[in-house]
């Protein structure tokens, strides 16, 4: 009892060691807000709880479940509040009927140093994937199947014995006339599922909501499966319980599991089940000791002798650290949540876009909220959903959609800072006067440094003016001068182009500005592929102030077609 007393301690203070540094960072919430968070986080776990345990309803991921659960005991830990009685994540789970044999627990592993670390020195080793289903015990008589029990707390459960006629991949009558217990996972059926490609599907859920139903069909029955991972009172050795659950009908036991030698052979398998069809639904691999206590021992707690290493999250919790909003070329709004860093596969993610300044005004996220984070195609981040808002809404700079659009901020003037940017961005781009070294951050030191205000006025620099611009060394100011040189040779297209034309069809040759300027809807409509939305852009753009003023600047200039 000592022993496994002291590798469970070891097991938890590994778990927190190894939590990346920003976890371990505390808010600075004054005492009355950190009461408000936890207990609203508290309330939060409990209705999930609830819906998952009473009613067979998952209202949110199970990793996102876990790591709101590991977040609730990291901010406990920060701010030690008055004494109360833990909340029981399995409060509404216990039932009536008592499990013959109580279900432990499962611990889970941070990350590979705690895997090493609860690897070491130990001996007969397995490894097998942890199926992603609900767990249950079965009991047989003299072969049959006659109960079925949900885990409840791993001491209680609730009685699923009705569904038993209908479970039929659920082996009903065993080929020996033996009496039996069993511990196993109830998965939903899926084929040649792939963890890494598709996640869990809300397997568990399925399975779950399924079973908290007061009847199911045969039909409906027919998709759930069952792995094994428990006899408790079979043979001692874990080789002859595999053979013996073979034997017996329940062929996955064996078929994935796995000895296990060394961390390499661990982390390959994990890799290998991860990235392999399989016919249910894992979150990670299961470690475990073929040596272990009778199941007489057992209690609904994390033993010594089994852990969890669990896949890469497909998502993660984040915490909102700011809202930033970009504004583009034509005024469109782009929101970007800055969140506190997390890890997607092998990606630190410390920013996400929400797309549309729309789908912010519907979501209204603001710092401190708790969202989920996934990869889009295994490479961009997204936003998912907002799991928890924080209590304190934190009020920030939003700007007024009215004041952008396509003719809006073409200087540097208060509030355009990030549209003026982006103009002169396009225009040096490969879509504009292609000019080699000049990118936003080149553009913003001209800009700090007051040589550039307008459009066109980096057509006046030289290369005293260049000298005064902080960062420009002697390489890069001649770069800057010769990009500028090969932009004034540039043909009229790609300077309408650089301006921002609206697309229109393409010009004659000698087609000049005063002839775009001299143009009316009647003679833009006669272009092929101008209809009357493109038309009416096309003349606002001709006859904005703030186009005039840098059409002027190209003519002083002598820019071919000005």
């Amino acid at each position: 009892m000592l022993a496994m007393l002291h590798t469970s301690l070891l097991s938890l203070l590994l778990f927190f060691w190894l939590l990346p540094a920003h976890a371990q960072t505390c808010p600075d919430w004054p005492t009355v807000q950190a009461r408000a968070e936890i207990r609203q986080l508290q309330l939060t776990l409990a209705d999930w709880d609830d819906h998952y345990h009473r009613q067979g309803v998952s209202l949110v991921a199970d990793e996102l479940y876990d790591q709101s659960r590991t977040r609730l005991s990291h901010l406990q830990s920060c701010f030690p509040l008055p004494a109360k009685a833990p909340g029981n994540p399995l409060k509404t789970a216990v039932g009536p009927l008592r499990h013959p044999i109580a279900h432990t627990g499962l611990g889970k592993l941070a990350d590979e140093a705690a895997v090493k670390a609860w690897l070491h020195g130990k001996q007969d080793l397995w490894i097998q994937p942890k199926v992603d289903g609900v767990a249950a015990t079965l009991v047989y008589r003299g072969g049959k199947l006659v109960q079925l029990i949900s885990r409840g707390d791993g001491v209680h459960g609730h009685d699923w014995s009705r569904h038993i006629p209908a479970l039929g991949g659920l082996n009903q009558q065993l080929p020996e006339p033996l009496d039996l217990v069993l511990q196993g996972e109830l998965f939903w059926r899926l084929d040649g599922h792939v963890q890494a490609n598709a996640g869990s599907l809300n397997a568990r859920g399925n399975v779950a909501g399924l079973l908290a139903r007061k009847r199911i069909s045969a039909e409906q029955g027919a998709v759930v499966g069952l792995f094994v991972w428990a006899w408790p009172q079979g043979p001692a050795d874990q080789r002859a319980r595999l053979k013996g659950l073979s034997t017996l009908g329940f062929e996955h036991s064996e078929r994935y599991s796995e000895p296990l030698s060394t961390f390499a052979e661990a982390a390959r398998w994990r890799e290998y089940w991860y990235r392999s069809p399989l016919p249910f639904a894992s979150d990670g691999v299961v470690l475990r000791q073929g040596n272990r206590p009778d199941g007489t021992r057992w209690q609904a707690r994390d033993p010594y002798w089994i852990t969890a290493w669990k896949y890469p999250f497909a998502q993660a919790l984040a915490e909102v650290r700011g809202v930033q909003f970009n504004i583009g070329r034509t005024g469109r709004i782009t929101p970007v949540l800055q969140i506190k860093p997390v890890q997607l596969d092998d990606r630190q993610i410390r920013q996400v876009s929400l797309g549309s300044f729309q789908r912010w005004q519907q979501l209204d996220i603001r710092p401190g909220d708790q969202v989920a984070i996934s990869l889009a195609g295994l490479t961009i981040p997204r936003l998912d959903e907002v799991v928890l808002r924080s209590v304190q809404r934190m009020n920030i700079a939003v700007p007024d959609p009215a004041h952008y659009h396509l003719l809006s901020c073409w200087q540097a003037s208060d509030g355009c800072r990030g549209q003026f940017i982006a103009r002169l961005n396009w225009l040096s781009g490969k879509q504009g006067l292609n000019m080699p070294g000049l990118g936003p951050g080149t553009w913003e030191k001209l800009i700090d440094s007051g040589h550039v205000r307008g459009l066109g006025d980096w057509l006046d620099l030289q290369d005293q003016d260049l000298q005064s611009v902080p960062g420009l060394g002697e390489r890069s100011r001649q770069q800057l001068l010769h990009a500028f040189d090969q932009a004034r040779q540039q043909p009229f297209a790609r300077w309408l182009s650089a301006l921002g034309v609206p697309a229109a069809t393409p010009l004659a040759a000698d087609t000049t500005w005063v002839d775009l300027l001299q143009r009316d809807a009647g003679q833009w409509l006669s272009e092929p592929g101008v209809g009357q939305g493109r038309s009416a852009q096309l003349l606002a753009f001709f006859s904005s102030p703030e186009v005039q003023i840098v059409a002027e600047q190209l003519r002083r200039h002598t820019i071919e077609g000005f």
